[in-house]
């Protein structure tokens, strides 16, 4: 039986959660310096981009509520499969200005 659809989101919140944490706090410059961080942030956009992409797979219907979901999937194979050239201006812009408004949909469709 395949898993409920909902988990995904559950997986992405849990990642969104991380990323709020880990830069609280923080600068970009901070976020330049420190390259377990910048592999951590790295990792938890790897973890939204592939949560949501098997959610589309799962639950068309629900994965299209997700406001450019593939600009999201997108962005994590340049993660994963561009990681020599990845630019830490956009993902830290994806961090500070794009996670809250994912962030606030992804929990409003797990509440429902």
């Amino acid at each position: 039986m395949p898993p409920d659809p909902r988990t995904y989101l559950w997986d992405a919140v849990a990642a969104a959660d991380l990323l709020r944490g880990f830069h609280s706090g923080k600068t970009f410059a901070d976020y330049q310096a420190d390259a377990m961080l910048r592999s951590a942030v790295e990792r938890q956009f790897e973890i939204i981009g592939e949560a949501l992409n098997q959610l589309s797979k799962a639950d068309a219907k629900l994965a299209a509520q997700i406001p450019e979901l593939g600009r999201i999937v997108a962005f994590r194979n340049i993660l994963i499969h561009g990681y020599a050239t990845v630019d830490d201006a956009l993902v830290w812009q994806v961090l500070t200005e794009k996670l809250p408004e994912l962030d606030r949909v992804l929990r409003f469709l797990l509440d429902e």
